[in-house]
């Protein structure tokens, strides 16, 4: 552990290093153990730990100290919005902090009560209720269409891709995805599947298309519900298609099979016991439920549930990420349904976000176009970033889980199983 400070002779530099924001900065990140943070401004420079990585900052407004000092990483990505400071690699950033958890957590911890509060009254405020989700899914997923698709792939799939060659494309990579899900459900055009969540339409199609299947899908983003009817029309796949904008909480009926792809995270932890009693409701006893979700350590879920992140606070009002056995039980107290499989697939969600900002930087004046600004931009910049860190060093985790209802006596899907046995194609 190090911290040096080098004079690259400037002859008047500001004094920002002295200033007691900087200071308290300083020292709450001089605990770093594993790699360097190299801090740089007005040709003076700042160097914190040692070995690699060695990731640097270059602070452009002294107010950086005082909201990082403030409000901990939010107030980071906060400033980072504003352009008070720049990195030349945010990805290895955030890896850097994440493998540091007491430098992160002594950062985090620097922020004012009142900011914390303040935060989590803000959080508080969007509750996933009825009328609460509609509001924080709008918030989010109906930005634009256009704006998602100018760095999603051609399904639309906003979820982790399968990487299952390493040189696989990021459409490849979404298909094999698809293809992954329905063959976990084994669907066979006798089923009528559900899926809670449509996104853009793309899994309802591909299941509907590929394995020849009924789906009902449903969303409560307006955007979404008409992109998702636009493309089950294009499939010429109506007949086999239904897209409802409903709450989950309001569908009644019986399922053979249900997906929910990373939805649950905008479930919120107080409604996910009757996330799963409805699912457990609508699934046949003979059915499936896959379920793929982000995930936290177990051993870090209650005081993320405690805390407001960037992720909370600008991109995701209302969500939550949970963990597995959080998921596992709530599901086997509420749902009647038992795990009978769990596949990690989180190094292939930082493999799907590093193209997704690939294909966000490239269409940046495309972006700026559909009427976003700067802010927006080093907003989701900072978000993508801040996600594949995340990933790599494995402080979060996406899953693809598999439940089954009480009658259900097949074998589940292994990574081994291979073969089109049961697909066709229908529409066009």
């Amino acid at each position: 552990m190090s911290r040096a400070l080098v004079d690259r002779n400037v002859p008047s530099p500001e004094a920002s290093f002295a200033s007691w924001w900087a200071r308290r900065v300083l020292a709450a990140l001089s605990c770093l153990e594993h790699g360097a943070l190299r801090i740089r401004q007005h040709g003076q420079e700042a160097v914190l730990g040692q070995g690699a990585p060695v990731v640097t900052v270059t602070v452009h407004r002294d107010r950086f100290y005082r909201r990082l000092a403030l409000g901990g990483t939010v107030g980071a990505g906060e400033a980072y919005m504003d352009g008070d400071w720049d990195c030349d690699d945010l990805v290895a950033l955030v890896q850097l902090l994440a493998a540091n958890r007491a430098a992160q957590g002594a950062l985090d911890g620097a922020a004012t009560a009142s900011v914390q509060a303040w935060n989590w009254l803000q959080h508080l405020a969007r509750g996933n209720s009825r009328r609460g989700s509609r509001r924080n899914v709008s918030a989010h997923y109906d930005l634009s269409n256009t704006f998602f698709e100018t760095f999603l792939d051609r399904h639309m799939m906003y979820s982790s891709a399968v990487y299952d060659r390493a040189d696989m494309t990021l459409e490849e990579a979404s298909g094999a995805k698809l293809e992954r899900l329905c063959r976990k459900l084994a669907l066979t055009p006798d089923d009528h599947l559900l899926e809670v969540g449509s996104g853009w339409g793309g899994l309802a199609v591909y299941a509907a298309g590929r394995f020849g299947c009924r789906v009902t899908t449903v969303t409560i983003s307006a955007a979404q519900f008409d992109a998702a009817r636009a493309r089950v029309q294009a499939a010429g796949l109506d007949d086999r298609v239904e897209v409802l904008l409903r709450d989950y909480r309001d569908l009644d009926g019986r399922y053979d099979k249900i997906v929910s792809v990373e939805m649950v995270e905008a479930v919120g932890d107080n409604y996910l016991d009757g996330y799963f009693a409805t699912l457990g409701r609508l699934l046949a006893p003979h059915g499936l439920l896959a379920l793929q979700a982000i995930t936290i350590e177990d051993q870090r879920y209650a005081q993320a549930l405690r805390s407001v992140d960037f992720i909370k606070k600008h991109i995701f009002p209302g969500s939550f990420i949970p963990c597995a056995s959080r998921l596992v039980s709530s599901a086997a107290a509420h749902s009647g349904t038992v795990l009978v499989s769990l596949e990690d697939i989180g190094l292939d969600y930082a493999a799907t976000l590093a193209e997704w900002r690939r294909r966000f930087e490239a269409a940046r004046p495309r972006i700026l176009e559909l009427g976003f600004d700067e802010r927006f931009l080093r907003m989701w910049r900072f978000y993508l970033a801040y996600c594949e860190g995340g990933f790599r060093e494995r402080a979060i985790s996406d899953v693809q889980m598999l439940f089954a209802g009480p009658a259900y006596r097949g074998r589940p899907w292994r990574a081994t199983d291979s073969g089109a046995a049961g697909a066709r194609e229908v529409g066009s």
